[in-house]
């Protein structure tokens, strides 16, 4: 029961995660345009050109600079059990008014707890401008607990029946108005415990940094190992959004010294040292590769080219955007020492790619790495460009060695190995239609109510769903009995990339259209008799 909240509450944590990757190219992009380097003289300070993508660099900095407030509003709309959108709306309110009172206590008492509240917002200070209020930075910690807070008294009190001559507080009021109240002590408490925790967070940030290669090894094996469980949010998150080795997180300190380390010719390792901890993606580049080709030359002669129409659409997938779990979800449950291996190679790969001295925010597909990396790296850093590729494409021939020898040797069921299955991974339109009109009526025709319909009957029926929520690409349902979950055959033929079993926790691998699936699952629900 713990792993299942524990999956629920990682996986919820990846809805504001999903608005990073564009404001991420948006901003490279941006400022990117403003190196004089690159473009020319038509970068020059007070020319049109720079003063239009400065604009648009003030935009994309939007979803960094209040990274706090999309946790809190995202939270709930992943963990809430009814009304996500109120609940939303009273995390927010309840965020803020626990940082209107922390702001006026160190406003007032600043020196009890050893805070110089006179001071400005950033550096040292450890303080922010968060919402118009300044306040500690508690960065994502802060913003997670109290939304998590919030959560819990809304899934407890939100429908409390109140007597009718105080109706008008109940809902969504009574919700803030514990939340008020409760926020005074846990406002006090922030004051005088999170003081202490920032000072311990910055002996963290210099030992994870100065941690050398094997600490880059562990962080990327543990990141990696833990995606089954959902849990490798926990591991990935405080490093590349919070305050692990940098505070604001890697990707917002990589991108805003971006033209920097750019214009500069020392070494990228010593410019950016805890860089080695955003490495955690590489393996998204080129991993794929080695994979693919192994799966298409030990598939049967006569599957490889079902095999390799499955296999191409996956790869650019993984390759371009960096979504690597129709992969990893394939051969994991097929072949869960295959994902063991995958685990150490991922881990090696970004640890060798360190000792070379490449650093930076590189992952999440080539798209962003081109704006984010390759290209303003490539002005005065392109030894590091080249060595990236040249240590990624040797470890993408030795993925395909190592993926090759392990299925041959123990005769594993990957793609176009299996013994009766047809090779495929999306269903038969027909089918999909009928289950889609037997379940939804009139949305039939909607493609997303189409598959969440046929998930619906692999998963026991509507009657079989206790709860349901998603990650980045993954549907994750709660059943009553499991026994009436379908074969992992029957959720491909809906569509899905696979499917995950824990006891009555079950996460259909489904894609990047997961959020639009997930809906038209909620709709299908939410018509269930009463």
């Amino acid at each position: 029961m713990m792993m299942q909240k524990l999956q629920r509450f990682g996986g919820a944590m990846f809805t504001p995660v999903l608005l990073f990757a564009f404001a991420g190219i948006i901003l490279s992009l941006s400022i990117m345009f403003q190196n004089e380097m690159l473009v020319g003289g038509i970068a020059a300070e007070g020319t049109i050109w720079k003063n239009f993508w400065a604009v648009v660099e003030s935009g994309g900095w939007t979803v960094f600079n209040q990274i706090e407030l999309l946790f809190v509003i995202g939270l709930p709309m992943g963990l809430a059990q009814k009304a996500n959108a109120r609940a939303a709306l009273e995390s927010f309110v309840v965020y803020t008014t626990f940082n209107n009172f922390l702001s006026k206590i160190l406003q007032l008492m600043g020196p009890t707890f050893n805070v110089d509240f006179t001071q400005e917002v950033g550096g040292n200070s450890g303080l922010k401008m968060i919402a118009g209020t300044k306040t500690l930075d508690t960065n994502l910690i802060g913003a997670i607990l109290i939304a998590a807070i919030v959560v819990w008294i809304h899934n407890r009190y939100f429908e409390k029946k109140l007597p009718d001559w105080i109706g008008i507080f109940q809902g969504s009021s009574l919700v803030v108005i514990i939340g008020f109240f409760l926020m005074l002590p846990v406002a006090f408490l922030t004051a005088w415990i999170w003081p202490i925790i920032q000072s311990g967070i910055g002996s963290a940030q210099g030992f994870m940094a100065s941690s050398g290669t094997f600490g880059v090894w562990l962080y990327v094996f543990l990141e990696r190992i833990l995606i089954p469980t959902g849990l490798h949010h926990f591991i990935y998150q405080p490093f590349i959004f919070g305050p692990a080795v940098v505070e604001g997180g890697l990707t917002a300190a990589w991108l805003e010294n971006l033209n920097t380390f750019a214009q500069s010719s020392a070494p990228l390792k010593e410019l950016f040292p805890e860089g080695g901890f955003a490495l955690h993606n590489v393996s998204k580049l080129f991993a794929p590769l080695g994979i693919a080709a192994a799966f298409y030359t030990t598939a049967s002669p006569e599957k490889r080219k079902k095999t390799l129409a499955l296999l191409i659409p996956t790869a650019l997938t993984a390759i371009l955007s960096g979504i690597t779990e129709p992969f990893e979800f394939t051969f994991l449950f097929i072949a869960p020492q295959l994902f063991l291996v995958h685990a150490l190679l991922a881990a090696t790969l970004g640890a060798t790619v360190y000792a070379f001295g490449v650093v930076g925010d590189i992952g999440g597909g080539l798209i962003t790495n081109l704006s984010q990396f390759i290209i303003p790296m490539s002005i005065n850093h392109m030894g590091s460009v080249l060595t990236l590729f040249a240590v990624g494409f040797a470890f993408s021939v030795i993925y395909f060695f190592v993926f090759r020898f392990a299925i041959l040797k123990y005769d594993l069921k990957t793609p176009g190995r299996e013994d009766a299955e047809e090779v495929k991974m999306y269903s038969k339109q027909e089918y999909r239609e009928k289950q889609a009109k037997k379940n939804a009526g009139e949305l039939a025709g909607n493609p997303y109510t189409v598959r969440a319909a046929h998930y619906m009957e692999a998963l026991g029926g509507v009657d079989n769903i206790v709860e349901v929520n998603n990650c980045a690409t993954r549907l994750r349902v709660t059943v009553a009995n499991e026994a009436l979950v379908a074969t992992d055959a029957e959720f491909k033929e809906g569509g899905a990339h696979g499917l995950v079993r824990n006891g009555k926790a079950f996460q259909v691998i489904v894609g990047l259209d997961v959020p639009q699936v997930r809906e038209a699952f909620d709709q299908l629900v939410e018509q269930r008799p009463i």
